[in-house]
């Protein structure tokens, strides 16, 4: 039953916290719009909150692991590139001996032969010891790489490594000790009767090296595979980081004209409550 009462205004506290309501919420939908998030605080969404960091975290993870494997890509491409080289000059090596093996060659020119020999072995002993990723050498046994190069391709949840085998050559100076399982300080291109021998190590030698490129063929293809995976999940993470963070801002747009009026009328609303009250006095002046 309604009754004028002067010290209580009940519709005027109920009008009060009505228009504080509305005014948190516009507030929040504002919040929302100018930072394009829906999830701002804690209080918006406590466990959205939590997996959506989480998410993001490991969108950061997944991009430095594509990095990673990038990196990974660029030192094998520098190892295939030098063993290129080094196929290069033992297939040149390769035709001195098929031309020191004739007899049509006399000891002087087998002699310049053999030089010339040397000066390859010395080239491919350099470039196999100053072969090297920021400062890592790929190809020296017991430093570096040392044989195996170990890429993390993992993310927040997984341990995921990727190996790329990147064979040592071991070499003394200007000489060549061991490059693939072949010795070419064995090679002697100036006396004839060593020459077939010196032949079968070259040869050797050069499939040897086909077999280490092989290998980081094989490794790189790894990794660009592991690149493209990476970068799907990287995407696909964050577009679901996205849905749960991200603001609808058609959805707060509506929210907030929906605000905007509830706050306008609220006030409306309060001053009639007000108003309502002083009604009261037109009782006592009678």
């Amino acid at each position: 039953m309604g009754s004028f009462s002067i010290l209580n205004n009940v519709a005027g506290i109920n009008a009060q916290n009505q228009l504080n309501i509305n005014n948190v919420n516009l507030s929040r939908t504002l919040l929302r719009l100018s930072s394009g998030r829906r999830i701002n605080t804690g209080a918006d969404d406590a466990a959205g909150l939590q997996i959506a960091d989480s998410l993001r975290a490991n969108v950061f993870a997944i991009n430095q692991a594509v990095r990673n494997a990038n990196d990974g890509i660029g030192v094998a491409q520098i190892a295939d590139g030098a063993l290129q080289e080094i196929s290069n000059l033992l297939t040149r090596a390769v035709t001195l001996a098929e031309e020191a093996a004739t007899e049509t060659v006399d000891a002087t020119g087998r002699a310049s032969l053999d030089t010339e020999f040397s000066a390859i072995e010395a080239e491919i002993a350099r470039i196999a010891s100053q072969t090297n990723f920021n400062g890592q050498s790929l190809f020296v046994s017991g430093s570096g790489i040392n044989g195996a190069l170990s890429v993390f391709v993992g993310d927040m949840s997984n341990n995921s490594s990727i190996a790329v085998t990147i064979a040592s050559i071991t070499t003394s100076g200007d000489t060549v000790t061991d490059i693939g399982g072949q010795n070419l300080t064995t090679v002697d291109l100036a006396d004839v009767a060593n020459v077939p021998a010196s032949m079968t190590v070259l040869k050797d030698a050069l499939n040897a090296v086909s077999g280490m490129r092989a290998d980081i063929g094989a490794g790189i293809n790894r990794l660009q595979a592991s690149v493209a995976v990476l970068q799907n999940q990287a995407e696909n993470t964050q577009a679901a980081e996205s849905n749960m963070r991200d603001a609808n801002i058609a959805a707060e747009i509506s929210n907030l004209t929906k605000y905007q009026i509830l706050a306008q009328s609220g006030i409306a609303a309060l001053a009639q409550a007000n108003s309502n009250s002083q009604n009261v006095l037109n009782l006592l002046r009678l």
